[in-house]
């Protein structure tokens, strides 16, 4: 199954992938270079306070990689797009939930806290959320292209 052929390449649920990925990606590289122009330590485990989160220059370089990964898939569009923002959104899930297990430890190298955790997990769910619009639901409408692959054309249904 080649996945160019689910998603007509004008169709507007293309626009929604690619925005979401494409603003989320903009403000994980601003947090990023907000870090990295801090000159932060890069393996601190206490960290420093940047735009209201704990950083340090690993997490802020982390940041601006997942950005650059977002801000691709929002270039090339479609599926492409849609597919990165549920793998990254739900990276960003999974990496909530392990950082909350690290907190106050000497492995947390990504000097996460709490709002952190909570940011973490806001932001994986909202990335994830841009990439399964118009994919994921009980009820998609039937001129929607995910359900028409499901079921068969229209007129075959």
């Amino acid at each position: 199954m080649d996945l160019r052929d689910e998603l007509p390449v004008d169709h507007r649920l293309g626009r929604v992938y690619r925005y979401g990925a494409g603003l989320c990606g903009v403000v994980l590289l601003v947090f990023g270079l907000l870090g990295a122009t801090d000159g932060l330590a890069f393996f601190s485990t206490n960290g420093q306070n940047v735009a209201g989160l704990s950083s340090n220059g690993l997490l802020s370089a982390v940041s601006i990689v997942t950005a650059a990964v977002l801000i691709a898939g929002a270039v090339i569009g479609g599926n492409t797009a849609s597919t990165i923002n549920i793998v990254v959104g739900w990276l960003f899930v999974l990496s909530g939930f392990v950082n909350l297990a690290l907190l106050d430890s000497g492995a947390n190298v990504l000097a996460f806290r709490i709002p952190n955790v909570i940011f973490s997990f806001v932001m994986g769910f909202l990335i994830a959320t841009f990439g399964m619009y118009g994919r994921v639901s009980s009820k998609l409408p039937h001129d929607n292209p995910y359900w028409q692959r499901r079921h068969g054309h229209p007129s075959k249904v």
